[in-house]
């Protein structure tokens, strides 16, 4: 097709061609900050806006993580949770605020992310994840941020994203201590690799609250938020086969260092997942105790190799 007559006569005979994207002014001054970063820059701000998070629980860990992705300008944001709001959240759930006080928790995150930026979209699913809905939820996100408070949750958590290649942003809190790692399959070990199996009753922190100090959430909460982000635009060194621990009386971080297990049900050579939902191991309030996260930290640091 000859090009004599120009664009215009190209487009109107029916020539192909592509419009590039730029990011509009008002999304330069939004974003200004990141721009200014030759890590980010406008190619990695709009690959942000292309991108898409999967939060698991609009609660503690959930809702640092996804302030400060929708203030990055994550450009899809999605939210799993069929809790509502209570006022016993509010010490830390900061997504929340006394007037929706029994409103469900994914629709008060999603009016408090869309205030935050207009720019995102915020998709909210009030279920209850299951393994009869995690594929199809998980399948059209890019990355995982696990902000759950169960064994159950966790497990089916990771199981699903082996099958599909999916990275989690994996967090977990205890009263003063907090736990970051990323899970990503083919990049290296997932969570079956350090407890291949969910640990007994009596060594399993309740599904109930068993006492956290409201900050602490907003700390681990961020750093998963900024390990997805770098995922997402691919800098630095995510905490993959690493796993960093947080001690907020003594402020200190240490990074252990996690290996693969060849012989992992889940991301072993070879081996076959089955989704289970793993709810028997979800126990009652009373049964917890001091020296049940002892346990939990002494098999972690005998599984890490520390």
């Amino acid at each position: 097709m000859s090009l004599s007559p120009g664009f215009n006569g190209w487009k109107d005979r029916g020539g192909k061609f592509s419009i590039p994207r730029i990011l509009t002014p008002e999304q330069k001054r939004r974003y200004h900050r990141h721009i200014l970063m030759p890590e980010v820059g406008e190619a990695g701000q709009m690959k942000m806006l292309d991108s898409s998070v999967l939060l698991l629980g609009a609660g503690g860990l959930g809702s640092p993580a996804a302030l400060y992705l929708a203030a990055a300008g994550v450009g899809r944001i999605g939210i799993v949770d069929f809790d509502v709001v209570d006022t016993s959240n509010l010490q830390r759930q900061i997504l929340h605020n006394e007037a929706r006080v029994g409103e469900l928790k994914v629709e008060s995150a999603k009016q408090t992310l869309q205030g935050i930026n207009p720019d995102i979209e915020v998709e909210a699913h009030p279920v209850r994840l299951a393994s009869s809905n995690v594929m199809d939820l998980f399948k059209d996100y890019d990355v995982i941020v696990d902000g759950c408070d169960n064994f159950p949750t966790r497990y089916l958590t990771n199981d699903a994203s082996v099958l599909l290649d999916k990275p989690v942003v994996h967090g977990s809190i205890f009263r003063f201590e907090g736990q970051v790692s990323v899970f990503w399959p083919g990049h290296g070990p997932c969570y079956r690799c350090l407890y291949v199996q969910p640990p007994p009753p009596e060594l399993a922190p309740s599904c109930a609250e068993a006492g956290v100090l409201g900050v602490l959430p907003g700390i681990i909460g961020s750093i998963q938020a900024l390990e997805a982000i770098k995922v997402i635009l691919g800098i630095g060194d995510p905490l993959v086969g690493k796993l960093l621990t947080f001690d907020a009386l003594e402020m200190s971080f240490r990074t252990l260092k996690l290996r693969r297990d060849p012989e992992c049900p889940a991301c072993g050579e070879g081996n076959q997942i089955e989704l289970v939902d793993y709810d028997e191991y979800c126990i009652a309030p009373n049964m917890k105790s001091k020296d049940a996260d002892k346990g939990l930290h002494s098999r972690a640091e005998e599984a890490l190799g520390a």
